[in-house]
């Protein structure tokens, strides 16, 4: 597995980043099972950066928690079947692994909402992580029963870590 943390934000977490950033990585493709070594980009922001990346891409006109912009196109989540039919669209040609894209977290939110709802940064981190990895996995959550399938997800990748809410 590669992965690279790169941090644009002078706010320092209150813990190995890049260490929290692997173990969510890595339990998330386990879990889903992934046959291949991967390679994921993860990004630190601010508020402000991640407004404006919001906004570029999305068109969306506010900061938000967590960008996800995944780079295979599942027929159905974290179904690698046919994959390999699209090498050179979804696999590093340096490497040989597949590159599943890139997450961007505020740093901001993650103080904000570990706040809010009573855990630690590092529960924050490591959540918004997962969240991210499962779209990169092509899960999402537009309707009810997407969400639900997200979130029991989400929750099981943490508790295989020991990274609950009272972490």
């Amino acid at each position: 597995m590669t992965f690279c943390v790169e941090n644009e934000t002078d706010r320092e977490l209150p813990f190995d980043k890049q260490d929290a950033a692997e173990k969510v990585i890595a339990q998330a493709l386990v879990f889903e099972q992934c046959p291949y070594e991967a390679e994921v980009s993860v990004l630190l922001t601010d508020s402000e950066g991640i407004h404006a990346m919001n906004n570029s891409f999305r068109g969306i006109d506010r900061s938000t928690d967590v960008l996800s912009f995944p780079n295979v196109d599942y027929e159905a989540p974290a179904d690698f079947s046919g994959i390999e039919d699209r090498i050179e669209d979804y696999f590093n040609p340096e490497s040989g692994e597949l590159f599943l894209g890139d997450i961007v977290i505020n740093v901001d939110k993650v103080f904000e909402q570990a706040a809010q709802y009573g855990h630690s940064p590092l529960r924050e981190y490591a959540f918004l992580i997962a969240h991210s990895m499962l779209h990169l996995l092509g899960y999402d959550h537009m309707e009810e029963a997407e969400a639900a399938v997200m979130e029991q997800r989400q929750e099981e990748i943490l508790k295989r870590l020991g990274i609950t809410r009272e972490a």
